[in-house]
Parts: structure tokens; sequence; C-alpha cells
């Protein structure tokens, strides 16, 4: 009686979300869906031992109220597992409901087939993205239930939650990304890393906590003084803090090289503003308004040199503005500032569900429709990685069209982009005049200009430096057409026994064994969860892993002597290589040695830090 009334009132929930903006006759076939999808899985369970029904509900609630969708995407959502998991079929749902809420139900259907293509979850991925061609709110139902699911993915097996979860960080959180929907992007990569690597989460997000009541008062009096400023001067703003999640700290650590302590930025602060027309009519342009608070806080707050960024006039490709500038604030610590209106802040939390504009939405159908149409396995996940992972630069042609790329692009995928037969011709780039090899990673703003000759061809190393879907699928293509069971170590995240790891069963039956935070094996789980293993990795004393740190540290007499010392006589390692540069009184050393479990390399690292004069010591992969 318990499940019934906390049924009734969840589904309740949805209809009083939707009341408020549906006509009465869709608020009636809401409810109609509810009581179809409550009849066809009745009797059925979830992992957790709840009724089944709750699931629906709960992807119905998020399409509702969280993404503000229509009655026919949340008639959908109620549905989405009927046709799969019931005996009801498509006619049923058609005669009830309409083509169109059987269209997105049976766009989110899996299809059961004897003999897949690929993979069972590749011709998914392939499915979905094919439905994008007709209605994008099929990937909006299906975000939905991935959602839902990741938050109650407590109950599965560890096996299962790693193939879940590689698979969200894969497919599903880059493409929320790609459709704007920041909100669900960043809780989708939270829950796929609390899972995947539930040690390094908890680390990173106690030293989040750590930080913000650390950093809190300075915050405080920083906002504090903002509105003051906006009460005084009469601007209609109220200012938000957000903090950033584990997976986004990670993520920059890896990316820059660091630890926690250098991860700048923590945590931004947003002012959001209404029109001002009061005194004002000139500052009824967004732009105007944004430039004029900008202009008000820069007088207050000393601003930093070279830190402002427009995404008013140049917006992100999914749709995004803001204008950011970072401010120094009392304590002497540099703030992120993001400059937005009601309309823009209302956008970056629906993304593609607000308007966009035709243009930006046939460019992503585009985008994605051609992923789908990919020939073979490895051009669509190759595709599916470089297409969906990556934010957006723009950079410019000579005569100013701007090209779209997603972050990290080399001049190489900027000549792609213009046309085929230049990014197949491609011998140099001119990149805001200076020579520069086709290789060179683009940054926003750029001015590029293509050398070609016709004497050039794609070489096998491109792949290294192509990273756009288009510019990598002809560079593959065109290569293509020119030219045991023991457990074996992934050679790109060379993995220490003692580390958090997963394995992956080849087609041979041999065994790999990764990282989990490996960009391999995500995708691998993305591609094939079902060959994901368990193992038992443990140390070897017969058997030791070479590793790489870089250390940082103060010049002094007899630091090198220290620091072997600390190797031979303390730890009792060898060294394979030893490389010092000392520059202004800074010391670099980069050291290879072999170990036999990741806690002997942490104890090592410890006891190097421990070092007079040793500033940081980081492994280097």
């Amino acid at each position: 009686m318990e499940d019934l009334e906390r049924i009734q009132k969840a589904a309740d929930h949805v209809f009083d979300v939707m009341e408020k903006r549906v006509s009465r006759e869709d608020l009636q076939r809401i409810k109609d869906a509810y009581a179809l999808a409550e009849l066809a899985h009745r009797g059925q369970k979830r992992n957790t031992g709840e009724p089944y029904i709750i699931h629906p509900i709960a992807v119905a609630t998020i399409a509702a109220e969280e993404l503000e969708l229509d009655a026919n995407t949340v008639i959908a959502a109620f549905l989405h597992d009927v046709v799969e998991d019931t005996e009801y079929t498509l006619d049923d749902i058609r005669a009830r409901f309409g083509d169109d809420v059987t269209f997105l139900v049976d766009a989110v259907t899996k299809r059961k087939k004897h003999n897949y293509e690929y993979t069972k979850q590749v011709d998914n991925y392939r499915q979905i993205l094919e439905s994008v061609h007709y209605d994008i709110r099929a990937l909006l139902v299906k975000l939905s239930d991935r959602l839902h699911n990741m938050r109650t993915l407590d109950s599965m097996r560890p096996d299962k939650q790693m193939k879940i979860a590689g698979e969200t960080d894969f497919f599903y959180a880059p493409l929320a990304g790609r459709l704007g929907l920041y909100h669900v992007k960043t809780e989708l990569e939270n829950l796929s890393f609390r899972f995947r690597c539930p040690k390094e989460y908890e680390m990173i997000a106690r030293q989040l906590e750590e930080d913000r009541e650390r950093t809190l008062p300075s915050l405080n009096e920083f906002t504090a003084e903002i509105e003051e400023i906006f009460k005084n001067v009469g601007i209609p703003a109220r200012t938000q803090v957000r903090y950033r999640k584990p997976y986004s700290i990670w993520r920059t650590m890896r990316e820059e090289g660091c630890d926690f302590a250098r991860v700048d930025f923590k945590h931004f602060v947003r002012i959001i503003y209404t029109p001002i027309t009061s005194f004002d009519r000139s500052l009824s342009n967004e732009k105007d308004t944004s430039i004029f608070i900008y202009s008000c806080l820069s007088s207050y707050f000393r601003e930093r040199p070279g830190s402002v960024v427009n995404y008013i006039d140049n917006p992100k490709d999914n749709g995004y503005q803001s204008f950011h500038v970072q401010l120094l604030n009392r304590a002497g610590a540099w703030e992120e500032m993001h400059i937005a209106s009601e309309r823009m802040h209302r956008n970056a939390k629906l993304g593609c569900i607000v308007e966009r504009g035709e243009s930006w939405l046939e460019r992503f159908k585009t985008v994605l429709q051609n992923i789908a149409e990919s020939g073979d396995g490895y051009n669509f996940m190759d595709g599916v990685s470089s297409s969906l992972y990556n934010e957006d630069i723009l950079a410019f042609t000579p005569a100013g069209k701007g090209i779209i790329l997603p972050k990290g692009a080399t001049a190489l995928d900027f000549a792609f982009e213009i046309h085929t037969e230049i990014g197949e011709h491609a011998k140099f780039a001119r990149i805001n005049g200076a020579l520069s090899p086709i290789r060179t990673e683009l940054k926003r703003g750029d001015c590029v200009e293509i050398g070609t000759s016709e004497d050039v061809y794609p070489k096998p190393e491109w792949l290294n430096y192509a990273k756009t879907y288009k510019a990598r699928r002809r560079v593959h293509d065109l290569i293509r057409h020119a030219y045991g069971s023991d457990l074996k170590i992934c050679d790109i995240c060379t993995p220490l026994p003692g580390e958090e790891v997963i394995g992956f069963k080849g087609p041979d039956g041999a065994i790999t064994v990764h990282s989990r935070h490996c960009p391999e094996v995500i995708k691998l789980a993305s591609e094939n969860g079902n060959s994901l293993v368990s193992v038992d990795f443990k140390p070897d004393p017969a058997r030791q892993y070479g590793v790489k740190i870089r250390i940082v540290a103060i010049d002094r007499y007899h630091l090198l002597r220290d620091i072997i010392d600390c190797f031979v006589e303390r730890q009792h390692l060898s060294m394979t290589k030893l490389m010092t540069h000392t520059e202004d009184e800074i010391v670099e050393c980069i050291i290879d040695f072999p170990v036999h479990s990741v806690d002997e390399l942490h104890l090592t690292m410890e006891s190097i830090s421990e070092i007079p004069g040793v500033d940081e010591v980081q492994r280097v992969k």
C-alpha cells in the first residue's frame, strides 16, 4: 500500500507540472499514457526490488520538469520501455497515441536481433543517432532514461556499473553537452566518475568541500560587494556561485598535469541580469548591458589582463552565450565571472530545447547523421569520439569565414573542413601570418591559410593529429586503400597493481588490464560492454612496471644527491633514466624507474616530497 501511494504521488507530480503548460486534452493523454505504462509493467521489478513503473515515472518527471518538454515527449517517456519489455506493440501505441508518439517510442526501443552488425551497443548508438534526422526529441527521451538509470546505478553489480558508466562517459554525457544541456552533462559525467573510480571521486569531493569551507568567507565578502555595487548603480541583477564537480576537477588535473591544489577556479560567480531600461534605453541590447556591468565591476575590482572572453558575439556551437572576465577579490585571488541575461541563463540550462535557430539544428543533425551513416564500426566509434567529446573553437579563413571546430583541432582539420581536396593535399599552414606545420593545434580566433601541393598525400602519421570525424575518416579510408589468455597491460594507461582497474577480453581470449580512467577502455565499454571482466591485479614480487615521475624543486646544494639517496637507500629502487634541468633556481627532474605496485609508487613520491626544497611530485603518463 505504501508503494502504491508513493507511485501515485510521483505520477501526480508529473501531471501537476504538465497541467500548467498543456491543454486539457493533452493532459488526459498524458494520464492515459501513465495508465497504460502502469498496466503493462505491472508485476515487473527493478534491480532495486521496487516496482518497475517507478522508472518510467522518473523518466517522465525528468522530461517534464527538468527539460520542460512537450506533451508527446512526456507521453513517450512514460511508454519508452513498453514495447521493449512487455507484450504491447508499436501498433498498440499508434492506435492510442498517434504516429508522433509511436515514432519517439520506436526510436528509443532497442532492436532485438539474432546477429548484430557490429555489437549490440554500437548498433544501439547508431539507431539513436539515426533518429535525429527526423526529430531531436528522441535523444531527449533517451537522455532522460539514461539520467535516471545512472541515478539508481547503486543496485547493479560492479561490472555492470562499469559497463553502463563507460557508455555514459563515452556517449551520453558528451551528447548532452553537444545539445547544450550542461546540467545533464555534468551530472552524467560525475555519476559515471563516481561508479568507475569511487576512491578518486570521494577524495576529490572531500578536497572540494575543504576548499569551499576555506574560501567561503572571502567569496561571501566578494559577492556582497558586487550586490552593493548593483544596488547603488541600479542594476537589476543577481549573483550565483557555482562550484565545479569532481569530474571537472579531475579532468583539469589530467589535462594540465597538476595536482588539486594547482587547479584554478574551482568555482565561478555567475551574474544574471534582467533588461536595463529604466535609466538608459541603449542598454536594452544584451551585449551593451553585459559590457556596462563589466565596466561597473572592473571599476571596483582589478581585471586580469587578457581574461575577457565574449561568447555573446561568438556563441559556442551549442548556442551558449555569456561574457567572461576574471576579477581580483579582496583576498588576492582571481574570481571567474560569467555575465549573462536571464534569457542566456535559461538557454544555457535547456540548450537545444529552447529556440536555437534552424542553422544550428540542421548543422548538428548533419554531424550526427554523418556519424550514424559511417561505413564500419571503426569509423562510427571514432566519429562519435571526435564529434561529441570536445567543446568548440571558432577559427577564420583569410576572407573572414568562420569555421567551427572541436577544441584540440589542428590546421589539418581546418583544411578538411574547408574542402576534402584541400585536406588531402595540405602541406603547410599560415596561422595569424606565421608559417606553421599542419599538425599545429588551433586556438579560438586564429586566422588560418592552408598551403597545398599536388605532391602531398595523406600519411599514416596524419591520424595522430587529425581530430575531427570528417578528417580522420577520410585519412583512414585513403591510407587503408593506399597502403593467449594471460593478462596484458594497456600501453595507453599503463596501470599498476593496486590501482582501480578493469579487464577487457579480446576476440582472441586475451584479457587486457586497463585503468578505469583509460579512454580506450571507456570506448571499448561503450562498444562491447559484455567483454568487460573483473581482474585480480595484485603485486607480483617477481614483476616490476616502469613508471616516470616529474619533480619540481628549489635548487640547493646536494639536492640531486638527496633525491638519489631517497631512491637507492630509503626506497631500495633503481633508476633507469634521469634528466634534470635548472633555470632561474628552479630544478625540474624527470626520473624513470620500476615499481611493483601503485602503493610503492605513492610511497616513493611521498618520500621525495618530504625532501627539503621539493615543491611538486607528479606521475607522468
